[in-house]
């Protein structure tokens, strides 16, 4: 059976994290991604440790089912070869910094000479255009601009960064893939590629669905620890239990409400879902001192007996064992060769019939250099085999 995006050919520049996720969303399903690396060291997710097979095993988790060669595009030679390469791509990727491939001379104007149909997608901190365009900038760095990091960790405490990167793969690598994707379908009409614009602050800002758009309304400011799904209220907390672990209670409907206060034995708090502030704080304290006195485990096997929104926080570990992820094979073991059986993050889009697959391992550093380049019809000479 065929894959979604097979026919599809994606040329890869980019390095690190949003640019790789991006593109092993559209390898994943299908697509003939090549990733372009320099001839120096390449994408420097591939050191770091922990190694698997002399590669990160991040490395291997986001570059599967991708081909490598690597060119020198300050070279007029190679640059030639990379063109020529363009010309068979559908899509082309990058996520340095503006104006950078311009100065190679393999920017989107002088590409879509070669290849009108080109789609070119730009992933960057801050976008093409705007006064912070030349600014250098990682994840947390767009997060503070989008005024969300000033918003995350506790009221009287400092901002907390986040565990995972919202800005570089919410923000950038998942943005990036549906503009690719919706400028494929709309090449379908028109027959035209064009230029995918995504700054990673841009798609930060867009994530603020629950806080920005109440303050536009009123010209309220939120404050941290102060909204409804941010320390505002006792049904929606984290508690200590009696072993020093934690669980989360998302109770917002006033049936789960209802449910949550039967089960601790405090239902003169079921009318008081929507209280002040100040007695939100009170009841907060008071539920404290209740589920500090079982363990985790004996409050979710008390509360999995009825219909509330109640779950234990797991450790990495716990989660990998979690009977729903083991059933939904999010953590998928495929065999490498020279590896063995490794274990791996699945792809988390599940289509009925044509479904995500890992048909390639990460490719070594300019591993399909021959391959490529006897594609293109290039005749190799000894230093390139």
């Amino acid at each position: 059976m065929s894959m979604p995006l097979e026919g599809i050919r994606v040329l890869d520049l980019t390095r690190l994290l949003p640019g790789p996720y991006c593109t092993m969303m559209l390898a994943d399903f299908g697509a003939d991604v090549i990733k372009v690396e320099d001839t120096n060291q390449g994408d420097y997710t591939r050191l770091g440790e922990p190694s698997v097979a002399g590669m990160s095993a991040m490395f291997h988790s986001l570059n599967r089912n991708k081909r490598s060669v690597s060119l020198d595009l300050k070279s007029e030679e190679q640059k030639e070869v990379f063109i020529d390469l363009v010309k068979t791509a559908d899509v082309l990727i990058e996520s340095f910094r503006p104006g950078v491939m311009d100065r190679l001379g393999v920017g989107y104007e002088e590409l879509k000479k070669h290849n009108p149909k080109l789609i070119y997608c730009a992933i960057t901190g801050y976008g093409q255009t705007g006064p912070y365009v030349d600014k250098p900038g990682h994840d947390t760095n767009y997060l503070s601009y989008a005024g969300l990091l000033g918003l995350q960790g506790e009221q009287n405490g400092k901002p907390i960064n986040s565990s995972v990167q919202i800005a570089d793969l919410g923000g950038g690598a998942l943005m990036g893939t549906i503009g690719v994707l919706v400028a494929i379908i709309e090449a379908k009409n028109s027959g035209k590629g064009q230029f995918v614009d995504i700054s990673m602050l841009d798609g930060a800002v867009s994530w603020l669905q629950t806080i920005l758009p109440a303050y536009l309304a009123t010209n309220e400011l939120p404050k941290r620890g102060g909204m409804v799904l941010n320390g505002k209220l006792a049904c929606y907390e984290n508690y200590e239990t009696k072993d020093n672990r934690y669980i989360s209670v998302g109770a917002l409907e006033f049936k789960f409400w209802k449910d949550f206060c039967k089960v601790i034995g405090r239902t003169d708090l079921i009318e008081k879902l929507g209280a002040p502030d100040e007695e939100q704080l009170k009841m907060k304290e008071e539920i404290q001192a209740i589920i500090s006195t079982k363990t985790r485990d004996e409050w979710i096997k008390l509360f999995d007996e009825v219909d509330t929104c109640v779950a234990p926080i797991l450790t990495v570990e716990e989660m990998v064992n979690d009977p729903q992820i083991k059933h939904r094979q999010m953590i998928e073991e495929v065999t490498q060769p020279g590896v063995g059986v490794v274990k791996q993050i699945a792809n988390p889009i599940k289509l009925s019939r044509t479904q995500a697959k890992t048909v390639r391992k990460a490719p070594g550093h300019g591993e399909h250099n021959e391959e490529i380049l006897q594609e293109l019809g290039h005749v190799l000479k000894p230093s390139e085999r």
